[in-house]
């Protein structure tokens, strides 16, 4: 599926998603969706095997991203993303921008951080929640995007710079 078109509207689809999410800290559906129409669309000019691997890619990035949801750490909207990424990018380049979005996101979480003077609090907390999953860690309630004075970041710009990079390495 690697073709012209494809890249293209990867692009303005991730670009579209990470400049609306910087704007008003949401990403909506209607945008979700219509990536992954026009992922199964282009999709469609491979036949039947580029059709599945495009919805094997969409499942299996929403597979990772719901349990993150589930604890709080990642909003709706950035699953929807991720689900529409992985339509486009299909399981095989799906697992790098899976990588590349992870750390992306960790690296912008910590110059978010440092710049609001909060780089200790965060790394603070990072280490209880890395505690907590340790058996012998301490039981503080784990922090969530919805706990006060959460430090969240507009995730949709690591999705797309994950993207990005698992379509184009």
């Amino acid at each position: 599926m690697m073709t012209i078109a494809s890249s293209a509207a990867l692009v303005a689809f991730v670009g579209l998603a990470a400049w609306w999410d910087l704007r008003t800290r949401r990403i909506p559906n209607l945008l979700s969706l219509s990536g992954v129409a026009v992922a199964f669309a282009l999709r469609a000019a491979g036949g039947w095997d580029a059709i599945a691997a495009g919805a094997l890619g969409l499942v299996i990035a929403v597979i990772v991203a719901v349990p993150l949801f589930a604890a709080g750490r990642l909003g709706g909207g950035d699953v929807k993303l991720l689900g529409a990424v992985g339509a486009f990018l299909g399981p095989g380049q799906l697992v790098t921008a899976l990588l590349v979005t992870a750390v992306a996101g960790g690296v912008i979480a910590l110059l978010v951080a440092w710049r609001r003077g909060l780089l200790g609090d965060s790394l603070g907390h990072t280490a209880r929640l890395v505690r907590r999953l340790i058996p012998m860690g301490e039981r503080k309630p784990a922090r969530t995007l919805a706990t006060p004075g959460a430090l969240a970041i507009p995730y949709a710009v690591p999705i797309a710079v994950g993207a990005l990079v698992g379509w184009f390495a």
